[in-house]
């Protein structure tokens, strides 16, 4: 019989039970204004191949997601495993969020990590309340692959990397 842990369903609870799932981290940039604005997101989730969208999550307490709310269009970074420094820099509140970072210009505000597994560029088509957060609905018009870098994996509060199975 295995333990079973109960926590409160209030933030704390919610995010012990979230640990346990993990999620890949994904940059969320721009140049605005010729200063490049970025975070950092957990919450993304392919949400429809026709039309092509996806949607990422960002706290209503951000300071950063106004001013690249205001882009044209975005550039989506999907970490990789060796990109766990660019991933706490992006999250901090303070600080210079690319220092160390190599960037790649996309169309219009779209800016990239050099060395991520994926690349999406995209518009913001919609954002919808969701109680501390915003989702945001991003209509994809350009995406990149390296098949030589694994994603960078957000479990259990901390970076890891993906093992595969012997076969």
């Amino acid at each position: 019989m295995h333990e079973l842990f109960e926590f409160p369903a209030d933030g704390g609870g919610l995010r012990r039970a979230f640990a346990n799932f993990p999620s890949g981290v994904v940059a969320v940039c721009a140049e605005i204004d010729g200063t490049p604005h970025g975070l950092a997101v957990s919450t993304f989730v392919p949400v429809s191949l026709d039309p092509p969208l996806v949607s990422f999550c960002v706290q209503n307490s951000s300071s950063t997601w106004p001013k690249l709310a205001a882009a044209g269009h975005l550039g989506l970074s999907l970490l990789g495993t060796d990109q766990q420094d660019a991933a706490r820099s992006l999250g901090a509140r303070n600080g210079d969020r690319f220092r160390g970072t190599e960037l790649h210009r996309g169309t219009g505000e779209a800016i990239f990590i050099d060395g991520a597994s994926a690349w999406i560029e995209g518009v913001p088509k919609a954002q919808v309340p969701a109680g501390d957060h915003a989702v945001v609905i991003l209509r994809i018009h350009r995406i990149a692959t390296r098949a030589d870098v694994d994603p960078l994996v957000f479990h259990g509060s901390r970076f890891r990397r993906l093992r595969a199975e012997a076969s």
